[in-house]
């Protein structure tokens, strides 16, 4: 079973108790089948407001191994985005980010987001 790396739109979906993504990041925490980017885990971080929000979102991610942006996943996002660009189907930087850090370990990108990621030849996407 292919390591299922969460895109942060899903993780704030479990986060506010939002279906389906909530109920999909419940199953694969039961599996210890999960996984973010540091770029998702920096988004999610990012829009904590208040203590409670901290807290859940401290919870979330203790329980979630974040996959480093390292020199290998760099390269491989910078080719990503350089194929893209060439090909005039450009995405966002953080986007090329995460998928080039998913190609790099394998992984299977669980996003709602897939009209962007879908540009990306390889990676391999599922919906919540």
């Amino acid at each position: 079973m292919a390591l299922i790396v969460a895109d942060s739109d899903v993780l704030i979906d479990y986060l506010n108790d939002i279906n389906p993504g909530a109920d999909r990041i419940e199953v694969e925490l039961r599996r210890m089948n999960l996984a973010t980017t540091a770029v998702s885990r920096f988004e999610v971080v990012a829009g904590v407001r208040d203590e409670k929000r901290r807290r859940r979102v401290e919870a979330l991610l203790e329980s979630t191994v974040t996959i480093p942006l390292d020199a290998v996943a760099a390269d491989r996002a910078a080719g990503v985005r350089r194929a893209l660009e060439k090909a005039g189907r450009k995405i966002g930087m953080a986007d090329c980010l995460i998928a080039g850090i998913v190609l790099t370990v394998g992984g299977t990108l669980l996003t709602r987001n897939r009209r962007e990621f879908e540009r990306v030849a390889g990676l391999r996407l599922e919906s919540p």
